[in-house]
């Protein structure tokens, strides 16, 4: 009886283990000038007992001396030091969007002063015996409205309607049919709302969900079978309660220094820094955030920062 009470404790204590606290660092002195509202932290504490580093950003929302929005090309992709110097050198400068390589373009909903500049990709070709069927997602991205206010979603966009975003709540998994054009149908959803949004991007899955972790990554179909535990540079942003906006990059793919993260822990060091809400971005290759021109990870192309169409970015205005 001892021994199996030894054993059940043991067990109950094996989840906890796993999400120690990660201890970060201030870092603005490596970043400087920063204006009043905008930290940067770093850390390399081991993620589960592997070598880790990562840094984050936080923003207030309601400092009005800070401007959140984003920048995109069309049938090109720019570095994000490319980008820092086409948007007049901002304060931060993130990837966001999933893309494709043919056309470069974006797979996800991008807004900037409350205009679509990129919709999102709805619609999966089906494979095997499904290639005449076709899968319609509806993916998670990020936004903040007129009064500064943050929100995650699971959105639809259609190109024939400009500048209208729905926000579905709760998330659905995928509906399947033989179109590859979505039609919108109601009747399909729960709640449905107009997401008015000013600034926005997409990527997905959802990682928190009311300061829980709840991924949906079956719902929005980004990463096949037991992908969702594979470890990589990773990209994420989250929101908190008392209005503050977090972006974290987390360096990978370096053996023995820096191995990334799986989907799980990213959430986890989200949810420890008190988001309420957030989603991942695009990451591997793509991960690469600067600070005032700064690099803080290092990309893991050997090429160093990957072209990407769509980044966010934070302005310090003067």
């Amino acid at each position: 009886m001892k021994t199996t009470l030894k054993l059940t404790s043991f067990l109950l204590m094996l989840p906890f283990c796993s999400i120690a606290q990660v201890k970060w660092k201030n870092v603005d002195s490596l970043f400087q000038p920063l204006p009043q509202g905008f930290h940067v932290y770093f850390t390399d504490d081991s993620l589960d007992g592997k070598p880790n580093i990562a840094y984050y950003a936080e923003a207030e929302l309601k400092n009005k001396k800070l401007n959140f929005t984003t920048d995109t090309t069309k049938g090109r992709r720019l570095t994000p030091a490319q980008y820092f110097e086409r948007n007049k050198q901002p304060l931060l400068v993130v990837n966001c969007t999933f893309f494709e390589f043919e056309h470069n373009s974006n797979l996800n909903l991008v807004m900037k002063e409350g205009k679509i500049l990129a919709y999102n990709h709805q619609t999966i070709n089906g494979r095997g015996k499904d290639t005449f069927t076709y899968r319609h997602v509806f993916p998670s991205a990020i936004g903040i409205d007129k009064k500064r206010r943050a929100d995650v979603a699971w959105t639809i966009t259609d190109s024939n309607n400009n500048n209208m975003v729905t926000a579905i709540n709760p998330v659905i998994g995928p509906l399947k049919d033989s179109s590859a054009q979505y039609h919108f149908n109601p009747k399909y959803f729960g709640s449905l709302k107009k997401w008015k949004m000013q600034t926005a991007v997409g990527g997905g899955p959802v990682l928190l969900q009311n300061r829980q972790v709840k991924i949906t990554n079956n719902e929005e179909l980004k990463f096949a079978g037991r992908a969702i535990d594979d470890k990589h540079p990773r990209t994420c942003m989250g929101y908190t309660k008392d209005g503050k906006l977090i972006v974290i990059v987390i360096q990978g793919r370096f053996p023995g220094k820096a191995e990334g993260a799986t989907l799980t822990q990213e959430a986890k060091l989200l949810q420890q820094l008190g988001c309420v809400e957030a989603l991942n971005l695009d990451g591997g290759g793509s991960s690469c955030m600067l600070i005032n021109g700064k690099q803080t990870i290092t990309p893991s192309d050997k090429e160093g920062q990957r072209p990407v169409p769509a980044v966010f970015l934070i302005e310090a205005k003067k």
